[in-house]
């Protein structure tokens, strides 16, 4: 039992695309959760210690190997920051939060060069604003969604990445240029709808769309350093942000849990860059948010 249950666990690790979206999305729902198939293997392996089954052992192997080759490089130690870079900061900061000073005041304590935030509501805005200006003397705010900078930030412009189905106002998309000293990047901050888990499966119909039409903006976009911060509600492995992640770098170290943030279980605020290197991204300690922020690296060559 302890060996058959071995290898189905390295079944759905190593082949996790074949697993369907079809029906409740669950393909979906399997890779927003992907590396918590590890402390499976842990309780495996206790039980195969247990029972002192060599078969049970052996078979463990397979979802080892599975596991070290998708996670593996995460929590190797990240190579020295080298040449040009960025350090960014991304914070879902909760349009309920009670604390925006405290919150503004924390994210600039991490000292990034770059600062997006989303929920930003009317209330709370001003707040944000005023706190974050002496450290960061442009900024650009569309909808609820907004980018501080140390750099000048030039041809700020809402970004559309609204699905069809949502009627109500919902500006959530923002592109800028960051005019840095080493050259012109493009920046895209974004919230995409969020997901429910239902006993039918995974409701991510209107996050799916919204990828959709963020992949395409990135793909037309002329400049090519392109950075990404967002919280993307699905992680880099869930194939409905494939649009986005097939066009993107991803983090090479680090988990970064970010949400919730009483009990972190996967990491749905993201860094991506083009035509750049992500490098170990971590998650800062809790502000007033249901999220944590996170913070990465991003090596510009």
């Amino acid at each position: 039992m302890i060996a058959a249950l071995a290898v189905v666990t390295a079944g759905l690790l190593a082949f996790h695309r074949a697993v369907p979206n079809s029906v409740g999305r669950a393909g979906s729902l399997l890779e927003s959760f992907l590396p918590w198939l590890g402390l499976v293997v842990v309780v495996l392996f206790g039980a195969a210690l247990l029972r002192r089954s060599a078969t049970a052992l052996a078979a463990l192997l397979l979802p080892v190997a599975a596991w070290t080759y998708l996670f593996g490089g995460l929590v190797l130690p990240g190579a020295g920051p080298g040449g040009h870079g960025l350090v960014v900061v991304q914070h879902n900061v909760s349009d309920e939060n009670p604390d925006p000073a405290g919150t503004a005041r924390a994210l600039a304590d991490a000292r990034p060069d770059l600062v997006a935030l989303q929920e930003l509501v009317p209330r709370a805005l001003p707040v944000y604003e005023r706190t974050l200006a002496p450290h960061y003397p442009y900024h650009a705010v569309r909808g609820t969604v907004g980018l501080w900078s140390r750099y000048p930030l030039t041809d700020a412009r809402l970004l559309d990445i609204k699905p069809r189905g949502i009627t109500a106002a919902w500006n959530r998309g923002l592109r800028a240029v960051v005019r840095t000293p080493h050259g012109d990047i493009a920046a895209y901050v974004a919230h995409l709808p969020s997901v429910r888990v239902r006993a039918s499966g995974l409701a991510s119909s209107w996050r799916d769309e919204s990828a959709g039409l963020l992949g395409e903006a990135i793909a037309a976009e002329d400049l090519g350093t392109v950075i990404l911060l967002g919280d993307l509600n699905g992680t880099v492995d869930d194939r409905g942000l494939a649009p986005v992640t097939s066009r993107m770098n991803v983090p090479e170290r680090g988990f970064a849990l970010s949400f919730p943030a009483a009990l972190p279980l996967a990491r749905i605020d993201q860094v991506m860059a083009r035509s750049a290197t992500v490098g170990r991204i971590r998650a800062l300690p809790a502000t007033g948010s249901d999220h944590l922020p996170v913070a990465a690296r991003i090596s510009l060559g």
